[in-house]
């Protein structure tokens, strides 16, 4: 997963660190595993604008991902790695041996030709889904379900990963992306490996238009914003905005927003590093 930097021939060139794609095999989408993706531009049903920073970009169409892994037993043979609009990470087209076509999220160091399972009883073998009562102790793991069944909620963006630590009764104990350590029951599913395009927090659009094809429209900051815009607005001259908090007047750098009733909170051993 290679960056490719450009030389400064223009302005737009001169910071611009992109993906070489050097990974992806194929610029054509599987049909069948296509939809259409409506554009909101950040509005509701009713028209009224509810996302601030949304809108323009160009027309993409959403790719159905395999989350659940769920036809256990039977191997599928990666056919194609492809580059999907809708996310960070790469995803890669399998072929089962149903003769069913799958996308499912790529891990790091799969290749075209591969054979991947899903189930019990199969290896820890990168691209594999296994259950997390039989994953190996310090596995690196991406795709993590939260409940049974639900499919992968948890690790599926570029780079990201989970490590198994512990076994304690039925649940299994998780170092998480975030630094915290949580409890999962073991009857969920995860696969093994990290999640492709590694360098992808190293990225730089160069330009502010690069960032407008993927639909992202300018953020204006809040301490130039007048008093009616935001709680750091007004004040005469540059003003410093007072103590930093959001548009909502929720404060931000180390203000607590969880809840403190949680159900969760039980199966959180650590909290994530500061």
């Amino acid at each position: 997963m290679a960056l490719k930097k450009y030389k400064p021939t223009t302005p737009g060139q001169r910071f611009k660190l992109i993906s070489a794609f050097d990974e992806i095999t194929t610029d054509r989408p599987e049909k069948s595993l296509i939809a259409s993706a409506k554009s909101t531009g950040g509005r509701n049903n009713d028209g009224h604008r509810t996302i601030r920073n949304v809108g323009g970009g160009h027309k993409q169409k959403f790719r159905i991902i395999d989350f659940k892994r769920d036809k256990e037993g039977i191997p599928a043979t990666v056919r194609t790695i492809e580059y999907d609009p809708n996310r960070t990470a790469r995803i890669a087209l399998v072929f089962y041996a149903d003769g069913e076509k799958r996308y499912i999220i790529a891990p790091q160091g799969l290749k075209v030709g591969q054979e991947i399972t899903s189930g019990k009883g199969v290896s820890p073998n990168v691209g594999n889904a296994l259950y997390l009562s039989e994953v190996p102790f310090g596995t690196i793991i991406h795709n993590i379900e939260l409940r049974p069944g639900q499919g992968a909620k948890m690790a599926r963006s570029a780079g990201s990963y989970a490590q198994l630590m512990s076994r304690d009764g039925k649940y299994a104990i998780l170092k998480m992306p975030s630094g915290e350590t949580r409890m999962i029951l073991q009857s969920c599913k995860a696969t093994i490996g990290m999640v492709s395009n590694v360098d992808h927090n190293l990225e730089k659009s160069g330009k502010a238009g690069r960032s407008r094809w993927l639909g992202r429209r300018p953020r204006v900051r809040g301490v130039v914003m007048n008093p009616v815009d935001h709680p750091m607005g007004g004040g005469e001259g540059r003003a410093s905005g007072g103590h930093p908090r959001s548009r909502k007047g929720i404060p931000a750098k180390g203000y607590k927003t969880r809840s403190k009733k949680n159900t969760s909170d039980r199966y959180i051993i650590e909290r994530k590093k500061k």
